[in-house]
């Protein structure tokens, strides 16, 4: 299904600590987002390098993460002990397509060559990735990133805890919603430049030991916030009608059912 996102009240139990910062301005928002633990892990995960890079990359594992100073991001949510902002380095690209790799094969832990398969997927996805955000011709893409926010020295990688991406563009020729990735005709690929932009959200994804602490729903928050910003007049996002929990996760944001 494809929902829309309506800006209605969202309930706060967080005493309204959360704050967006675009352009360097404080962006007050009508409500904060829930259930925001102020609990984080020091679990540090396993993370593989790319087995064959299809092209030449600037990744260094043991980089450590850059301040939040001195991070230079346009868009910045902070909540809890964790902050939300574009991605920046190609090490916080490759963490996300990693955290993609281990969502597409979650339910296929016990297959003995599923870590193979996952170092593929990233590798694959981190190329693309990086290209579509390097890319802004007809379309505006941005990958954003759940860091921990703390005083611990980590290196980027063992800092990155989600990740989602936004699409900002006008609708395609004979577009009424946004397709599916993939799924969008080779010959529709003329956009409309008299209509409004609209965002699309894909690739929300929390790594399995930082779940339940709202890091999915402030970074769906803050790409909300910067796809208006960019001038999108509605955002949508896709969602499996069996899968329950994400649903429930954007009803709570705000979204609403539309195809």
């Amino acid at each position: 299904g494809l929902l829309d996102w309506k800006d209605e009240p969202v309930i706060s139990t967080n005493s309204g600590k959360e704050e967006m910062i675009a352009h360097s301005v404080n962006v007050a928002r009508k409500a904060s987002i829930p259930s925001v633990s102020s609990n984080i892990s020091n679990r540090t995960p396993v993370t593989p390098t790319p087995l064959h890079p299809a092209e030449p990359s600037d990744l260094r594992f043991n980089r450590l993460r850059p301040s939040i100073e001195k991070s230079d991001c346009k868009y910045t949510r902070y909540f809890g002990r964790y902050v939300a902002r574009e991605a920046i380095m190609d090490e916080e690209y490759w963490i996300a397509a990693w955290l993609r790799a281990e969502d597409h094969y979650e339910d296929q832990s016990g297959d003995r060559y599923v870590e193979s398969f996952k170092r593929k997927f990233a590798s694959q996805e981190f190329h693309a990735l990086k290209k579509r955000c390097g890319r802004q011709v007809g379309e505006k893409y941005t990958c954003f990133v759940a860091v921990k926010n703390d005083d611990v020295t980590r290196t980027v990688v063992n800092s990155v805890v989600g990740t989602v991406d936004l699409c900002v563009r006008h609708p395609l020729h004979g577009e009424t919603y946004p397709a599916e990735p993939g799924n969008t005709p080779f010959y529709s690929r003329i956009y409309q430049p008299d209509q409004p932009k609209f965002g699309y959200l894909t690739n929300v994804c929390v790594a399995k030991y930082a779940r339940r602490q709202g890091i999915a729903s402030n970074m769906l928050l803050l790409a909300i916030d910067a796809a208006r910003l960019d001038g999108a007049e509605s955002i949508y996002i896709h969602v499996h009608k069996d899968n329950l929990p994400a649903r429930r996760l954007y009803d709570h944001v705000g979204f609403k059912m539309v195809d």
